[in-house]
């Protein structure tokens, strides 16, 4: 499995379980509920600044792995650029060279 997505789906993981001991902690008093009906909103967002550190310390190598990963990727990327960038000046100054006069003058 790709390490995003494995690193993602760890991450949604951290959050659900948030999200679950949020809502019971409000459904049996024990966390206050939010003002009118921003309840909802409430259990969210305070299982996403719950979720955000656990998920920065727990999943720090999986994310390192990822980036890893990345890096590796986009160094590849610039390589093949590169590549072809090398490949298409040597063909443009090949045509270049071809098209020149060769030196000789033609006269009527």
């Amino acid at each position: 499995m790709d390490e995003m997505l494995r690193y993602t789906l760890m991450r949604l993981g951290i959050f659900a379980g948030c999200l679950v001991v949020v809502w019971a902690l409000v459904y049996f008093g024990l966390a206050p509920r939010g003002l009118g009906d921003s309840n909802g909103l409430w259990i969210v967002l305070l299982a996403l600044l719950i979720s955000a550190p656990i998920s920065f310390v727990v999943l720090r190598n999986e994310r390192d792995r990822a980036s890893e990963r990345i890096v590796r990727r986009v160094e590849r990327a610039k390589a093949n650029l590169e590549a072809n960038r090398s490949q298409e000046d040597a063909a443009d100054d090949t045509a270049r060279a071809q098209s020149r006069p060769s030196g000789r003058t033609q006269t009527s």
